[in-house]
């Protein structure tokens, strides 16, 4: 019943009912920790793109160069230098090319 302190209606006060919404929730929870990574991951790869795109090199061409020469960045760290440090990010564009 703790747990289901805030919910509106039966769902607070009647325990079948806040069990059953809490166990729902918990499975929410457990299945969106994993989905945040994806959606995380997906918005990453399309900064990147974007950034890569503006120098002239798709996504893939630009991730294979990169891999090809050894630079040992992970696309968290590119989608932040393609965003918030473009010159960064192009003086790696200019590296890989």
């Amino acid at each position: 019943m703790k747990q289901a302190k805030g919910y509106f209606g039966r769902r607070k006060n009647v325990w079948t009912v806040a069990k059953n919404a809490v166990e729902k929730a918990m499975l929410y929870a457990y299945r969106d920790r994993r989905n945040k990574k994806r959606n995380f991951r997906a918005l990453w790869i399309t900064r990147i793109n974007a950034g890569a795109r503006i120098h002239g090199m798709s996504y893939s061409q630009f991730m294979g160069k990169i891999k090809a020469n050894g630079i040992e960045l992970n696309r968290k760290v590119l989608a932040d230098l393609a965003m918030n440090h473009p010159d960064a990010f192009k003086a790696i564009v200019e590296k890989v090319k």
